[in-house]
């Protein structure tokens, strides 16, 4: 058994003006699903949007890869269950370097305060 980990820190303001003035880049980086949840949290929705673009970075840590070799942003999708706890889904690629490494779970944790939002991330195999 081996324990992967990944953390990422944003700022979110940074992510705020990416959202705002980068047209395409909301679409290119987050699922449908995610773009629904972030938008229905009124006033935090841009902390949601960067603690899910924290998670991001957070699963390609603990894979091992950056947005490369096939990998797209859009293949790491971050839900919440019925109580509100986040889990990871992953497609294509991510999915398929996920299961090389022989992975069995994915843990995911995230927070935000006023102005950054951080993700861990931990997968056992």
């Amino acid at each position: 058994m081996a324990i992967f980990c990944g953390v990422d820190i944003i700022e979110i303001d940074r992510l705020k003006v990416s959202i705002t003035e980068q047209k395409g880049f909301r679409d290119r980086v987050f699922t449908d699903s995610e773009i629904s949840y972030c938008e229905k949290r009124n006033k935090a929705k841009f902390e949601s949007y960067a603690a899910r673009f924290a998670a991001k970075e957070a699963v390609l840590k603990a894979l091992g890869k950056g947005i490369a070799d096939g990998l797209e942003w859009r293949q790491i999708e971050v839900l919440n269950n019925e109580l509100g706890k986040p889990y990871v889904v992953l497609y294509r690629r991510a999915l398929e370097l996920f299961n090389e490494m022989g992975a069995k779970s994915m843990d995911i944790s995230l927070s935000h305060c006023s102005e950054y939002a951080v993700a861990y991330v931990v997968i056992d195999t």
